[in-house]
């Protein structure tokens, strides 16, 4: 299949096409605006495949968006251009309105334009899949799971943002007829993670002896997914999911963020001991709480196991590690992200990016 990948410079969206053009026969049509977190670079090897194009475009821009449609004529879609940060959502929440529910809607409305005019064998095989999170469900308490019957409750502008996207893909559906899936999923992380995000904040800051400012009092509980499971349940789902559905994709990888950091800590002493640091654990600081900071996610991906077969390979033990050993091997990645104007600063304190 011909696949349009939206955001497919971002860091799900290039280990989505990195996945799409190493393990599959697809074709991979990336569309991307080229914000702030989005690298070229996470595509080298993608990008030389004669199954590869890349068309750099706004979602926001309606007209563009139905243009690459009729040039390219792709078999489905994947969406996945979102701002995604709930700091910056704080911050800034224009953005995220505008990208994530007005640039939604343009694709959807393109989308259903190009499906209207398919015919009957090429309807049957086309697929819009929405890539959401699950973030739009709120917070849990100590116990329970979000399901995919899990009533939504939003509490940032980031994850309101994206529940109404989430919305409107439904509303597309049972409207008009558009042949939509949608999946959720939980924390991503791994390679090429713009360093804004805990993980890759907290490593480079722990590999340069940096304090390591952890939100409130660090219990705040999220499960995490390694990037690279993410873009197999991500094929899968496009592939083989059924019209309609509704599928959570989860890590099985609960840790609070403080247990999150010490993890990170304990392995980056194992892999580059430094001597006038000691442990990296010291380095370990509390920080005001973010605002309206929700206590605890946890995904139920029972079905999308149950049905389609996937599980996650890697452990919070053995991805850590490679995210790890990837930095390390990697640095100029890190000093991308300063031509953005990103040093590392504290965001989400509701002062205006």
């Amino acid at each position: 299949m011909k696949i349009l990948v939206t955001g497919g410079a971002g860091f799900i969206g290039s280990a989505l096409i990195r996945h799409l053009i190493a393990e599959t026969e697809h074709e991979v049509v990336n569309l991307d605006a080229l914000t702030y977190a989005a690298n070229l670079e996470a595509l080298e090897n993608a990008s030389a495949s004669p199954r590869y194009a890349f068309e750099h475009v706004d979602i926001r821009d309606g007209a563009a968006i139905q243009r690459v449609l009729d040039q390219h004529q792709p078999d489905g879609i994947i969406h996945l251009a979102a701002e995604s940060h709930v700091d910056r959502s704080i911050d800034g929440p224009a953005d995220f309105i505008q990208t994530n529910l007005v640039g939604t809607f343009n694709l959807l409305e393109a989308a259903r334009a190009y499906y209207e005019q398919l015919d009957s064998r090429q309807k049957a095989a086309f697929r819009f899949h929405h890539v959401s999170t699950d973030e739009v469900y709120g917070s849990l308490d100590a116990d329970g799971l979000f399901t995919e019957e899990t009533p939504y409750a939003p509490n940032s502008p980031y994850s309101a943002s994206k529940a109404g996207s989430d919305h409107l893909v439904r509303a597309w559906q049972h409207t008009y007829g558009l042949p939509v899936v949608l999946t959720n999923c939980s924390n991503n992380y791994g390679p090429w993670q713009f360093p804004e995000k805990l993980i890759p904040l907290m490593v480079l800051n722990a590999l340069e002896g940096r304090a390591l400012p952890v939100y409130g009092d660090g219990q705040n509980v999220r499960d995490w997914l390694y990037v690279d499971d993410h873009a197999r349940a991500l094929t899968l789902v496009f592939e083989r999911g059924e019209v309609g559905a509704h599928y959570n994709i989860g890590g099985h990888n609960e840790r609070t963020n403080l247990e999150m950091v010490r993890t990170i800590c304990r392995e980056i002493d194992a892999i580059t001991p430094n001597s006038a640091i000691g442990s990296r654990e010291s380095l370990i600081t509390f920080a005001e709480d973010r605002k309206g900071h929700d206590k605890r996610y946890a995904i139920d991906a029972s079905r999308i196991e149950r049905e389609l077969g996937w599980r996650p390979v890697e452990s919070i033990d053995s991805g850590i590690t490679k995210t790890i050993r990837w930095m390390l091997n990697n640095p100029q990645w890190a000093e991308s992200a300063k031509t953005s104007g990103y040093y590392r600063q504290r965001l989400g304190t509701g002062v205006p990016i």
